[in-house]
């Protein structure tokens, strides 16, 4: 008996269209080239409405995302930009016929010795409670809690996270206790009566209370980013004797760069838009707490000069766009 034969199998690459045009099936052309790209943009055609709203539909779901943006945010930029270019006032006539003044209260800012040293405590703000304080408090908590028992890891989470979720008012009011010269806190603990912190270091209480009021977003920010860093490199690090030092600039830091600059572009704009320290201090004594969102709503508010403040605040503006860009700058060059 003469057994059934096992069928062939087929090559697919030999196998021959439908249509007898004598190219393999899923070649680009004559047998032996490879399988031809798709072209992605081939068959396509126009965009659907695949939820089938239509235009003016889909316009009246956004239209009031779209009139918040613009009353809460596009409106009182351009405001602010017009009337940084006029006279206008709090009170008197120029509250009411305000005149253009053209650059004239630009020019009169870069000629002010109070804006520059608002200018300059603003950089030590930034600098000595975001930059350095918030960053390696924020990374240290981070980096010791991550080994620690839960329990104790969310406890101290939970008082980490208390400063940053109550009100500015609260903090503020408590650190002025803290900092008192009569009975407070700190006077007790050190037993030096009668030292007026806030007066003698404003801006050192100032550094203090908003390193302690903005560490939780750093500390968060970096429990998350160190969860990326392998742990076998970690391990090789520590089987070949490598320091603290040398285990976190080699292995966790290239991974968590990125996260570095990112945190330290957040938070240095927040600090140095923060209105807080006039809470504590108000810029004294003698202007040296005044911070430029503190200087601003002095010379706004209490001398009336709108005009003047509103060109500040753009100015302001300006370096805050400039400081994004190059940490953006940066961010993609590390990337």
């Amino acid at each position: 008996m003469t057994s059934a034969s096992a069928p062939v199998p087929v090559d697919p690459v030999q196998e021959r269209d439908p249509a007898g045009s004598g190219d393999p099936v899923g070649s680009g052309g004559p047998a032996g080239r490879g399988p031809a790209r798709r072209d992605p943009s081939a068959g396509r055609g126009p965009a659907l409405d695949v939820a089938g709203l239509g235009v003016g539909r889909a316009f009246g779901f956004v239209s009031p995302a779209m009139l918040l943006i613009g009353a809460f945010l596009v409106f009182p930029a351009l405001w602010t930009i017009y009337i940084g270019v006029t006279n206008y006032r709090l009170t008197g006539v120029e509250a009411v016929s305000p005149s253009f003044v053209g650059l004239s209260n630009y020019t009169k800012a870069l000629n002010d010795a109070l804006f520059h040293n608002a200018l300059w405590l603003t950089m030590l703000f930034v600098l000595g409670s975001a930059i350095i304080g918030q960053n390696i408090l924020g990374f240290t908590l981070a980096w010791v809690m991550r080994r620690t028992r839960p329990a104790v890891r969310r406890t101290v989470e939970a008082f980490v996270l208390l400063a940053w979720i109550l009100p500015s008012t609260v903090v503020a009011y408590l650190w002025v206790a803290f900092f008192d010269r009569d009975g407070g806190t700190l006077n007790s603990i050190l037993g030096t009566p009668g030292t007026a912190w806030l007066i003698d270091y404003p801006m050192a209480c100032l550094v203090i209370f908003n390193t302690w009021r903005g560490t939780a977003f750093s500390m968060m920010l970096y429990s998350s980013a160190l969860q990326a860093v392998p742990p076998s490199q970690l391990e090789s690090a520590r089987m070949v004797g490598a320091s603290g030092w040398q285990t976190l600039r080699d292995v966790v830091f290239p991974h968590i760069r990125g996260h570095v600059l990112t945190n330290t572009l957040l938070i240095s704009l927040w600090t140095a838009n923060d209105f807080s320290p006039f809470l504590l201090t108000k810029g004294g004594p003698n202007h040296e707490s005044e911070t430029v969102p503190v200087y601003i709503y002095n010379v706004a508010l209490q001398g009336g000069e709108l005009g003047y403040s509103s060109a500040i605040s753009f100015l302001l503006l300006i370096a805050n766009l400039l400081v994004s860009l190059i940490y953006l700058r940066l961010l993609r060059r590390r990337s």
